[in-house]
């Protein structure tokens, strides 16, 4: 049990309050200047800044330090070195430059690089991201850092994230200069991301080879019970999953990760963290170590956590919000509507630059959250659907519905809540209800992206918000900056843009089939897998808005475009080789072991009472034809497979494994699952979807 959080919160993280501590005032200044302007740093301060570093982690029990960097593996990568260094006799001394805090050097060739780096080419760097805090995890010393090729292009998640962070931000400043504010001198934006996980217990993990290769149960029947009952969203924690989170909590806390929510999600053994929001790039840090964390502390009570987007089938997926919102250093968050939402000219003026960059990007946010494991949630009658759209919420609506017709808008009062007992307090409640369908919901004082996977990055989406929002305020600047009237003309400006993007706006029921009809009569994308999805990311229109804002060159993005069929088209085949194994050595033989014991006590029954085996001759009959169907089908997989993975056009490819392996692993399932009802519990090879769902 945590004694003193305060105590604990952040002692492994080389923050602010370490950095004032153990700097020099003129190295601290400068350090804290570099961190909130994001303007480039002072070389002559990487010494002063790494000794204190170096020390300060040796104090927390760090031998060696890392360069800690997110390659476009989704994942983040490390390559740790000691501080030792020969001092010229049998002793040595503990070192670190300024030179190895600033640069380290990594190989570029083993990582994805959609055709930025050959095989032969190996020479890659990391360089220190100063507005993301070092740390010190399992002895070593992290060092949060960019990574790109010896060419210069960007290799990672981060370096777009910066460079996305910058331009909303002078783009930003432009509009806010407008308005009269000379104070600010930079724009942030904030991220709260929520995760969603499942957990199971580590003994039935290891008996399933598809958890094990792939994260998710390639085949499985439902279970008898499964959420319909919805007993498990927000129910009491069971005992092992508490003692889980309090350990989760202590170890995020200690990270300085604001972990504030923790509850029971909608799914049996699904459950969900949500930390306060932070800056965006300590944000996407925070959440990359906050599922590390997840799975390793559940390693420590033989658990395991799954973080896949579907680990079972007919129950809802796991998925991850992400709150996003924009401040100045100043401390005003612009998307703080006040109380008088429509006299407040500047909010609404942010509001319709982010429903034009919602309207107007639509395939790229959904570009943004296309992999594989998402194709089981959008569009699959889960939140959200594949379809992007805005929620802006009555009070918003009715705001921008007087705006566009030139009408008086009388104002939403918040009415209060009466329960009618006397012993509980009444209270107020807000103006407008919340629609969990929305892809894109506004929540308050921030808009909620909910499409994002649980498994992903969540770099990319940020990447792609913020240059989408920065390339509006761009527009906006550039027609008012000339402007003669500008109160006239932000007027205008505002109703124009929400008279044409207010096709993106919908407070309806997401998941409804009316609204996917209606959705394709407004023009709207709906672009169900990510194979379609992919095509969009290199359109001329979004290579002009990375390059245009800097965020990323044409070459980068034609590069992740083809890592991103090619990640596609190998988390398939991993899939499919994965269903081949499994039914060809595991469960067609438990099939035909179990038919054969059947038949037997059948042969002996026939002995003695003539006639009477009609029930066993009923359950052979339906195994054998469904051993002999799923036989087949697993013959048209395997040529399906070996088809696909041999066409060399990383495109062409993906499309075969969407088009041709999928239905083959679909069909096959379905034939294994028939079995597994039929099959005896002792000689079925795997555990259930009850065993893995109820029994944590």
């Amino acid at each position: 049990m945590v004694k003193n959080v305060p105590e604990i919160f952040g002692c492994m993280v080389f923050n602010e309050d370490v950095m004032r501590e153990k700097l020099p005032e003129d190295v601290f200044k400068s350090l804290s200047k570099t961190i909130a302007t994001g303007k480039t740093i002072d070389a002559s301060i990487a010494a002063p800044v790494a000794a204190a570093m170096k020390e300060w982690a040796i104090e927390k029990g760090a031998t060696h330090y890392t360069h800690w960097f997110q390659p476009l593996t989704g994942l983040t990568a490390e390559k740790h070195d000691s501080f030792l260094s020969p001092d010229g006799s049998s002793k040595v001394v503990m070192e670190f430059s300024g030179k190895e805090l600033i640069k380290g050097e990594s190989d570029a060739s083993s990582f994805p690089s959609g055709g930025l780096r050959a095989t032969f080419e190996a020479r890659g760097y990391t360089a220190w991201d100063p507005g993301s805090y070092a740390f010190v995890k399992d002895g070593t010393l992290y060092i949060p850092t960019a990574f790109c090729s010896y060419t210069g292009e960007a290799l990672d998640t981060k370096t777009p994230l910066l460079r996305s962070m910058d331009a909303i931000s002078i783009q930003g400043l432009r509009v806010l200069r407008l308005f009269g504010d000379t104070e600010a001198k930079r724009l942030t934006t904030t991220v709260g991301a929520e995760q969603e996980y499942f957990i199971i217990d580590k003994k039935l993990y290891d008996k399933r080879k598809d958890l094990l290769y792939t994260g998710r149960t390639l085949f499985g029947a439902h279970s008898p019970k499964g959420q319909e009952l919805e007993d498990h969203y927000f129910g009491p924690l069971k005992t092992r999953i508490s003692a889980y989170m309090a350990d989760l909590d202590e170890a995020l806390w200690k990270m300085g990760i604001h972990a504030k929510t923790k509850h029971n999600e909608a799914a049996p053994a699904q459950h969900e963290l949500a930390p306060v929001y932070v800056k965006t790039n300590l944000a996407v840090d925070h959440n990359l170590l906050i599922m590390e964390y997840m799975k390793k502390i559940a390693e420590k009570h033989g658990l395991v956590c799954l973080l896949h987007e579907k680990p079972y089938a007919g129950v809802n997926g796991s998925g991850k919000h992400n709150n996003w919102s924009l401040s100045t250093d100043t401390g005003k968050n612009l998307l703080k509507p006040g109380k008088t939402p429509a006299d407040n000219v500047l909010f609404l003026l942010v509001l319709a630059a982010i429903i034009k960059a919602v309207d107007d990007y639509q395939d790229l946010l959904r570009v943004s959250v296309a992999h594989a494991g998402n194709d089981h949630r959008l569009g699959a009658a889960e939140a959200p659907p594949a379809i992007l759209s805005v929620f802006v919420g009555e009070e918003l609506d009715q705001i921008i519905d007087s705006i566009v017709k030139g009408t008086h808008y009388e104002g939403a009062k918040a009415g209060m809540m009466d329960l009618g007992i006397p012993s509980i307090p009444t209270f107020r409640k807000d103006t407008t209800d919340r629609n969990r369908t929305s892809p894109f919901a506004f929540t308050g004082n921030k808009f909620e992206f909910r499409m994002l996977g649980s498994s992903q990055n969540i770099a990319l989406p940020n990447v792609v918000l913020n240059t989408a929002v920065a390339e509006s305020f761009r527009q906006f600047a550039d027609e008012l900056e000339g402007a003669e009237d500008f109160k006239s003309a932000v007027a205008k400006l505002i109703k124009d843009t929400f008279a044409k993007h207010r096709r993106i706006i919908f407070d309806g029921n997401g998941y409804s089939y009316e609204w996917e009809a209606e959705a394709a009569r407004r023009g709207l994308l709906n672009l169900k897998n990510s194979v379609d999805a992919f095509k969009c990311f290199n359109l001329p229109k979004n290579v002009e808005l990375f390059s245009r804002h800097g965020v990323m060159s044409e070459v980068e993005i034609n590069s992740r475009e083809e890592i991103f069929f090619e990640n596609y088209a190998k988390v398939i085949n991993i899939e499919a080789l994965t269903m081949i194994e499994m039914a060809s050595r595991d469960i067609i033989p438990a099939v035909n072991a179990y038919m054969s014991e059947v038949a037997q006590g059948a042969n002996a029954k026939e002995k003695l009472i003539p006639g009477s085996c009609a029930v066993e001759r009923d359950i052979i009959e339906k195994l054998s034809g469904l051993c002999y169907k799923a036989y087949h089908v697993l013959e048209k997989l395997e040529r399906a497979e070996k088809m696909a993975a041999l066409i060399p056009d990383c495109v062409a490819r993906a499309e075969a494994y969407r088009d041709n392996v999928i239905p083959a692993m679909v069909s096959l399932r379905e034939s294994v699952d028939e079995m597994e009802k039929l099959t005896s519990s002792e000689y079925w090879p795997l555990p259930t979807y009850g065993d893995m769902m109820f029994k944590v």
